[in-house]
């Protein structure tokens, strides 16, 4: 998708795109280009709703998977 900035200097996103993603966006700012990143409309929800099973695992079992796979990516196991 292409699209322009008017004289303005504002940008038009499609229905469809607004639709899916919403009609926040973060800027983000690079040295040679720009990320639009969506805002949640409650972004507490969509934290949520990521972290899905993850909101009852107590805390201990994720640093342990957590370092479990950090072990592996390092080529080691402690197994």
């Amino acid at each position: 998708m292409t699209v322009e900035t008017d004289s303005h200097g504002r940008l038009y996103l499609s229905k469809d795109v607004r639709d899916k993603y919403g009609e926040k966006y973060h800027v983000v700012e690079y040295e040679d280009k720009i990320e639009l990143i969506p805002i949640a409309d409650d972004p507490l929800a969509a934290v949520r709703e990521a972290a899905g099973e993850l909101r009852e695992t107590p805390h201990e079992e994720i640093e342990n998977a957590i370092e479990e796979e950090a072990a592996k990516d390092a080529g080691r196991t402690d197994e």
